[in-house]
């Protein structure tokens, strides 16, 4: 097989467009390709140039008759199209910096839907608000969300109560204030149980003032917060609680959603489980 050289590079605009950031989240490679004949004016095969692959694979892959399914092969055509990193992204690939910072595709972990990690929430706000800023759904896994959503200045309270820019659907899960499981929690953090239980009910009433906003639905669970999950459409922030600290105070790991990527469905299928046994309170 030919080495990809010569890379093809589009402005970063071209990216943007909602047609070709469809096409990436679904791996469609022949629309990829297509899209870079229309905006690049390049021929089958300078793009087999610069992905590393025979011109005869990338006109089967343009006109439908070949699928990409190897994650070397991904990479190799992300390289070759200078995808800029929340191109990377929707492909399911790691940024540039982070895929070439030890030489290796596919070093940061053996799932790329993990596209980046930070240090703790602070770390991740500006990435997280500037997602929620054009989220149309909005999923949130917490203890009580004052950091999150309950208290004016909260992380997503802004982007959520932002008028025509709010998500049509915001749905919250807190922990039940009746549950065992706060007891626990609340000794935990070393605070009382009738504070925490009172914080959750607090946070539910907040959330009752965003109902002419969107759609609002707060659920209660009833389990030992584990997980601490914002969904923003298809990509999530995931961080954990653990008896020596908080949500906030975890690492935030940016997963997005990929056609094998079994943290992100994972943590779906774990969340719609306890929207479905939850209690609706908003």
């Amino acid at each position: 097989m030919p080495t990809g050289q010569f890379p093809i590079e589009l402005p970063d605009w071209t990216w943007q467009r909602a047609g070709i950031r469809e096409a990436l989240r679904a791996r469609d490679m022949g629309a990829v390709f297509r899209h870079v004949q229309q905006f690049g004016g390049v021929s089958q095969a300078r793009i087999a140039t610069a992905t590393g692959l025979y011109q005869a694979r990338v006109n089967e892959i343009i006109n439908g008759r070949r699928e990409v399914a190897l994650l070397d092969v991904f990479e190799r055509i992300a390289d070759g199209l200078c995808l800029p990193d929340d191109a990377r992204h929707l492909l399911g690939l790691a940024s540039k910096r982070e895929a070439g910072a030890t030489g290796k595709t596919f070093e940061l972990a053996a799932f790329p839907e993990v596209v980046r990690v930070y240090a703790s929430q602070a770390s991740a706000a500006e990435e997280i608000q500037r997602q929620a800023d054009t989220a149309t759904e909005v999923d949130v896994l917490a203890v009580r969300g004052f950091g999150l959503l309950a208290l004016n200045g909260s992380l997503l309270r802004d982007a959520v109560a932002g008028g025509a820019g709010a998500p049509r659907r915001l749905r919250l899960l807190l922990l039940d204030p009746a549950a065992p499981a706060l007891v626990r929690r609340a000794a935990e953090i070393g605070e009382s149980p009738a504070s925490l239980a009172d914080g959750v009910r607090l946070a539910e009433a907040r959330l009752r003032e965003l109902a002419g906003v969107c759609d609002v639905q707060v659920y209660r669970y009833r389990m030992l917060p584990t997980w601490r999950i914002i969904r923003l459409d298809t990509t999530m922030f995931v961080s954990a609680f653990d008896a020596g600290w908080e949500g906030h105070e975890s690492a935030v790991y940016k997963v997005v959603e990929t056609p094998h990527g079994p943290l992100y469905r994972g943590c779906r299928r774990m969340f719609e489980a306890l929207v479905e046994d939850g209690e609706r309170t908003v």
